[in-house]
């Protein structure tokens, strides 16, 4: 692994150094969001639920129209340059808001910019390397990424021991987005003759096979099981994990993601991808039921979000390779368009449905929805999405 892991492209390695320091930022801030929203803004989990949930839907829009638009012009360098500026100029914002309502303007550009980079992104990364190696490739990227969400907790945890205000601390975000744009600036175009030119835009799926149409289904349901991550740590919190530990807990989900990665998502690359999603579906489904219970302690929690951890290592890759194994060729961004479209747009239902239940039935009531959501969703993926001619294993194409 670590011979095929070193040999990848220099594109590779720079998109994953790019998501290091971009998600540095994002998560040093992600954990502080509820608690910025309750104890400064005066919210509660319906105005999050709704922060979230839309922010994340018009997200996904510009997912599916920036990859429409990459397959078309065969250029992804200005939508990612965009994409993190936008990102880095709204995040900072956030100290200056006075209401809930300018958070959820401030988080729908940060959001807006995730969307313009995300498909061309992915894109690139899937025609950077060959099949074979697409597995450890999203790894790679992923638990890069995933180890800047180790080190942003870690800084918001240090400068919330040292009394330092929530405001400032969001403030301190336009430090990695002034590196974040300028690494994006170096990145470089595929070279043109590996590139097949597709000859109209299309809007639709058409063109794309009947497995990709079925998956996307079936984790367009998984994806109304998982409502927003603020939920998780309201919940924790609730369940009696101290205010200065909840970053120490994000941490460490982000550093179960970042050792996992990319050893599950080369295992990919020689066994079917579907058995490893299936599983971590599972996971899932599990995590989520166990929460709805009251009276956990601190160890099982903790015990629990590593689950959580687990789950995301062997998924976040993983199911981003399946995509580009059954995208058609020249149609890899239109495919991640899509996929990024049905499970983040999926997001406002998902944060809506469960910040209601959450606070107008109960968090039980909440986290059993989810469950269930992610029970039919595993269901289908066993027993439905792949029931047709069995889809080849990237390293047989």
């Amino acid at each position: 692994m670590f011979k095929t892991l070193f040999s990848l492209p220099r594109t590779v390695w720079l998109i994953g150094l790019i998501s290091f320091v971009n998600d540095a930022a994002s998560e040093m801030l992600y954990p502080l969001m509820p608690l910025y929203l309750v104890t400064v803004l005066m919210a509660g989990p319906k105005a999050l639920g709704l922060i979230e949930g839309i922010a994340e839907a018009s997200s996904s829009i510009f997912k599916l129209v920036s990859g429409v638009i990459v397959d078309r012009t065969k250029k992804t360098k200005p939508w990612i340059v965009i994409g993190y500026l936008l990102a880095g100029i709204g995040r900072p914002l956030i100290a200056f808001a006075s209401s809930w309502f300018w958070v959820l303007c401030i988080r729908f550009t940060d959001r807006l910019g995730k969307g313009l980079r995300t498909s061309p992104r992915d894109a690139l990364l899937a025609e950077s390397v060959p099949p074979n190696q697409r597995g450890i490739t999203f790894g790679l990227h992923r638990s890069m990424d995933n180890a800047g969400a180790v080190l942003g907790p870690l800084i918001a945890a240090f400068l919330l021991s040292w009394n330092v205000p929530l405001k400032d601390i969001f403030l301190w975000a336009i430090v990695p987005a002034f590196v974040t744009v300028s690494l994006s600036l170096c990145l470089r175009e595929p070279s043109a003759e590996k590139r097949i030119v597709v000859p109209a835009f299309s809007w639709s799926m058409q063109g794309l096979p009947p497995e990709f149409r079925r998956y996307i289904l079936a984790a367009g349901i998984f994806a109304l099981a998982n409502s927003s991550d603020m939920f998780l740590l309201l919940r924790a919190r609730e369940l009696g994990v101290p205010q200065e530990q909840i970053p120490l807990l994000w941490a460490a989900i982000s550093l179960i993601t970042t050792l996992f990665g990319t050893p599950l998502s080369a295992l990919s690359d020689r066994f079917k991808r579907q058995h490893f999603i299936l599983i971590a579906w599972l996971a899932f489904t599990f995590f989520y039921v166990a929460m709805s219970f009251s009276g956990l302690s601190i160890t099982m929690l903790f015990g629990l979000f590593a689950i959580y951890g687990l789950f995301k290592a062997a998924t976040e890759g993983v199911e981003k390779a399946l995509v580009a194994d059954l995208a058609s060729k020249g149609m890899a961004g239109t495919a991640f368009g899509w996929f990024n479209l049905v499970s983040g747009f999926m997001l406002l239902p998902a944060s809506l449905i469960f910040g209601w239940l959450y606070e107008s039935v109960s968090p039980q009531s909440a986290f059993l929805f989810s469950g269930s959501c992610a029970a039919l969703a595993v269901f289908l993926l066993a027993f439905w999405v792949f029931s047709g001619p069995e889809t080849q294993n990237p390293r047989q194409q």
